[in-house]
This record gives structure tokens, sequence and C-alpha cells, in this order.
């Protein structure tokens, strides 16, 4: 048995010599182990054009957040965590709540779970629910470096203007294509400094040709991310050896990419973020008595409305959401096909991908890689326009066969239903006993747990479900556990308010 406390490895974490040039902004994260060691590795995030002003405090504040949100991930293992910079009472407490919700999501789905890169001594962890769970102490310091006074409005924000995280995956691919029809679209691909860019670079090259708008910001977000790893006492040697659909710790991921979005929609006026979450994104879970969101709290709704009302405090005003809350994956992958074929051909949902000829393409082994097979297989759609092979689409509906896949029991149960139907996998007792019928998976769906429209602006949602409803199979809404048809009216469809602010 293992102990909380056992997991405390690092003396402090210090994220310092904070760095603003019309670029870029960097700081260096500094390692001080129990024994006085010390290790030193810079994160960056870089621009193709000035976005930041030195002479500007906001800038610097801006920078200073964005800087931080990495260390968000390891407030369980050190001691001390340290943030220089610009940072005002707002900043602080978001900081604060979000550490702590980090570190709570942390110790429920990576050390209380079946981790295989944790060593056997730190398994079998014994742990009470309390307050709180973080350990580090989190001290703000003010930059060592000379911060200048004077600051500046950013723009006012356009919310006919839409920044996107954008990626290779069919989510922001589908997300892409919805704004183009709503207003004026903003991909923002993050370069993460890894093989996870290898996701995005069919898509990014086809916007930087289509696009005039797409921007690629460069972050080596991940290598902080492995080079942390090397300091815990805790993770197995061979760890990168590990095959597995999980990261070993890290669950604070898409806020990193996330604060690299803001200078472009601050410093361009874009009234609205969003990121590219569908129905099964929220979930709400408990393990030994620890409520927690199944570690995908950055990608729920309370995430989303949680930076809203931030971005309110922070007097941004920016509105950030999501706007593929009421469809399933099968449903996304039924409109980015039928609606936006010339989109769909750039999807690569791999996080194994590998370049040939020029182009990146699908592993074709991961679990990822047999759903997508499957939902295309099942929709009548030809899985090589992913790039899989005759072969990987063989052995990818073979595994289906043999293993389960990431979705929740509604949304796999339709798609094993379906493939059945079809004749696309064979019958046995793992795809019995998982097919059942769930027609509301290729409807639009409303429900107070994930998927509500008060976390949509007004002004969005009918445009929006004009174009999801010629697309869908209908529209549901979940009444005391039932799914009952609804009619997409006008005053269905603003009938509940915009909660995370009043417009």
């Amino acid at each position: 048995m293992s102990q909380l406390n056992d997991f405390l490895v690092i003396d402090t974490l210090r994220v310092g010599n904070l760095r603003v040039e019309p670029k870029r902004v960097r700081a260096t994260y500094t390692v001080t182990k129990p024994d006085g060691n010390t290790s030193e590795k810079e994160l960056v995030y870089s621009y193709e054009q000035a976005l930041f002003d030195p002479h500007l405090r906001n800038d610097w504040n801006l920078a200073s957040m964005m800087l931080a949100q990495v260390a968000l991930n390891y407030g369980l293992f050190c001691k001390n965590l340290i943030l220089e910079g610009v940072f005002d009472a707002t900043d602080r407490s978001f900081l604060r709540n979000m550490l702590e919700n980090t570190s709570r999501e942390i110790l429920t789905n990576k050390l209380l779970i079946d981790n295989p890169f944790l060593k056997s001594s730190f398994r079998n962890l014994e742990i009470e629910p309390k307050k709180s769970y973080t350990q580090a102490k989190l001290i703000f310091e003010a930059s060592k470096e000379p911060v200048p006074k004077s600051e500046t409005n950013y723009p006012a924000p356009d919310y006919s203007h839409y920044a996107i995280l954008s990626s290779g995956g069919k989510d922001s691919l589908l997300t892409y294509g919805l704004v183009r029809e709503l207003g004026v679209a903003h991909p923002v691909f993050i370069n993460e400094a890894g093989r996870h860019w290898f996701t995005a670079v069919n898509a990014y090259r086809y916007f930087k040709e289509t696009e005039p708008n797409t921007v690629k910001p460069w972050c080596n977000s991940d290598r902080i991310f492995n080079w942390m790893l090397k300091h815990f006492e805790f993770i197995r040697e061979d760890y990168s050896g590990i095959p597995a659909d999980m990261y070993p710790i890290r669950l604070w991921t898409v806020g990193v990419f996330l604060f690299g979005v803001l200078p472009v929609a601050l410093k361009k006026g874009v009234g609205n973020v969003l990121i590219g979450n569908e129905y099964d994104s929220t979930i709400r879970g408990r393990t030994k008595g620890i409520g927690h969101y199944a570690g995908l709290y950055d990608q729920s709704w309370y995430f989303d409305n949680t930076l809203t009302k931030y971005y309110r405090k922070k007097g941004w005003m920016l509105r950030q959401y999501s706007c593929l809350r009421s469809t399933s994956e099968l449903l996304i992958m039924k409109i980015l096909i039928s609606r936006y074929p010339e989109l769909q051909k750039q999807q690569i949902s791999c996080h194994a991908a590998h370049e040939a000829s020029g182009r990146m393409l699908p592993c074709g082994k991961c679990e990822k890689c047999r759903r997508i097979i499957g939902m295309m297989i099942a929709l009548d759609a030809d899985p090589r326009r992913c790039g899989y092979t005759d072969k990987q689409i063989e052995w990818g509906l073979h595994q289906l066969t043999l293993h389960p896949i990431k979705q929740i029991d509604s949304d796999a149960g339709h798609l094993y239903h379906l493939l059945l139907q079809k004749g696309a996998i064979i019958k046995n007792p793992h795809t019995q006993k998982l097919a059942r019928p769930h027609p509301e998976i290729l409807k639009i769906r409303f429900d107070t747990a994930r998927s509500r429209l008060a976390d949509l602006p007004n002004p969005v949602r009918e445009p929006l479900f004009r174009i999801l409803e010629s697309e869908a199979d209908g529209s549901v809404k979940k009444t005391a556990g039932e799914w009952n048809t609804v009619a997409l009216t006008p005053e269905f469809l603003m009938n509940d308010k915009y909660t995370p602010y009043a417009l």
C-alpha cells in the first residue's frame, strides 16, 4: 500500500525568468529535488506574427497565465509551486481552483486506477475523501524582470468571428465546417513539439491553402511534460515503450493549448473560442468516495463555462463553448462525411500517425483507429478516405469483435448494432453483448447533464441547429430518463438563457 505523500518527490517547482517578445513568450521551469539537485527546461510559445508588446503590462499578464498552465499538472508531486509573473486577483483565484481540480482528477484517474506507468510499489494507494488534495503550497511572486506599468485595451470582441482550437480530428474539422457557414473562422493549430502534431499536419496544410485566417503557434509543452516524468520516481523507467491509450500523469492538456489560442483571439478581436467536444465528454464519476470528471474536465461544459466566467472577470468578454455538445461521435462523422467531404478527407484520428509519401497516415492499430473504421463502415463510408488500407480495415473490424471501444454504453451499443446489421462484424458473445439499438445516437440530443442549451450563446443557436437538424435523424430531449421527440422551434431554442454571462 502507498500513501499520497509517497508521491511528494519534488521540493520546489518554479516557473520563472519570464520573457515577453513580440512573437514569443518564454519561462524557465526549474525543478529542485529534496536533495537540493536542480534541473531546468524552458517553456516557449511562439507565433508567426507579432502578438505581444513587451511595453504593455497586460501582455505580461497574458504571458504569465499562458506559461503557468503546464505547472497545473503537478500539484500532487511538489511541496512548493512558485509562479513568477504578473497575476491579478482573478488570475490567482482561477489558478488555485484549477490546480486543485487537476490534482483531484489526476488522483482519481491516474493514481487510483490500474495505471501501467506506475511502479508496483506506488499502486494500491490508500486515500480518504477530504476537502483538498493538492499537496503543493502555491506561491505567487512578482516577476524578476522589470514589468511596464502602461496598459491598453484589447479590441472589442466581434461575435461573428470564431477562433477554433484545431487539429486533424473529426471534431475540430466539423466545427470549422459549421463556423464557415455561421461567420468568420480563425483556425488555430497549436504545433506541439511532439508526435501529437502529426495528427494535425494534413488538415493544417489544407487550411493553409484554403483559409487565410489559419495560424500555427508553436509550443514545446510536450517536451516539458516528458522532462517532468524523468523526475518522478513513481513512474517506470521504460514508460516511453509502454503501449497505452493514455498519458502517464498529465490531465490539464487542453488548457495548455487553449491559452495558446488566447493571444490570437484577444489581439484580433475574435469573440468566440470554440473547442470541438461532443455529447460524451461531460461525465461525473466517483472513486473511493471522491467526486471527479472522469479525467475529462477540460473537455466538459463545466470547463467551458469556467473559462467564459474567467474571461468576463478579466474584462475580455470572450465566449467559450462547443458547437457539438448535442451530437454523438457517430453523428459528427455522419455530418462531416455528408456535408463537408473535403474536410473529412483531412481527418487523422490517431495519436500514432506516421508520414508516407509526404502525407500523414493513421497507424490502423490503436483503439481510435478501430473506432473510426467501425463508424465509417456503419455509415456506409469508405475508411480509405482517411488513409486506411484494406488490410487495416479488415484488421480493425476484426479487433472490434474482440475488444471494447471508448464510448459511452449507448453510443457503443448502437455502433455495434449497425455493424451487425450490415454483416460487417461477426456475431460472438462480445459483439452480441454490446449491440443494442439506440436510435437517439443519430439525433440531436438535449439533457441537463451533458447537452444544455444554456451553454450556447443565444444568437448562435438557431443558425447552428438549422444546419445540424438537416443532417440528423431528428431531435430529442431527455425527460425523467426517457428520450422524447422535440421540435426545434424558435421558442424551444431560445427558452433557456445563456448562463455563463448575460449578453
